[in-house]
């Protein structure tokens, strides 16, 4: 099965170019919806970032405090690592079961969308990686808006990422998010037409 990595910056258009390949039938296993699941009420690996970072982090009904979360790991890059080191193992085992499921369904080219594909390591199970485009400034933008964040905030989440100019040294593909929908549709269908016919 061929595999295709799609990441990109935070707010850079990554979900927004996956939901345009699944409309295009692309199979696609999300690696932020397993962390979610991960991290959600009597997800597997609560416990660890209650042992980590305490209950402080929690709400009172045991459900993460993702705000309170945030606020450590993003100030933080020690706080961040030790989180990624918990949560990640789980994300890239959940991903591996996933994409096996496709390919023992004869699934031939399927797409591992994940944010931290190249900082988790799992760029190494994909055949080709494709990067999401913005300006920063646009990152910025849409991220302050989207979440509703101080620049100071939306900042700090930006720099907690790999630059773009380090992940484009990986990248196969460059998806450059800046045009019309229709454009990026259409960039979408031939990139996607391209991966299915190696």
């Amino acid at each position: 099965m061929h595999i295709i990595g799609l990441t990109g910056g935070i707010a850079s258009g990554k979900s927004t170019f996956s939901s345009m390949l699944r409309k295009l039938g692309a199979p696609v296993v999300d690696a932020d919806a397993v962390s979610r699941a991960l991290t959600a009420a009597g997800g597997a690996a609560l416990p660890g970032i209650r042992d980590r970072f305490g209950g402080d982090v929690f709400a009172a009904d045991g459900t993460l405090n993702r705000a309170a979360l945030a606020e450590i790991v993003f100030n933080s890059e020690q706080s961040r690592r030790d989180l990624e080191s918990i949560v990640h193992p789980m994300v890239i085992a959940e991903c591996s079961a996933r994409l096996a499921v496709l390919c023992e369904s004869g699934v031939t080219a399927a797409v591992l969308e994940a944010p931290l594909l190249i900082e988790s390591g799992m760029h190494g199970m994909c055949d080709e990686i494709w990067v999401t485009y913005c300006p920063v400034s646009t990152q910025l933008e849409r991220l302050m808006e989207r979440d509703r964040l101080t620049a100071k905030q939306a900042n700090a989440r930006i720099a907690s990422q790999t630059p773009f100019h380090e992940k484009a040294r990986l990248a196969d593909v460059i998806l450059p998010m800046l045009g019309s929908r229709m454009g990026i549709c259409a960039m979408a269908a031939r990139q996607w037409n391209r991966a299915t016919m190696v």
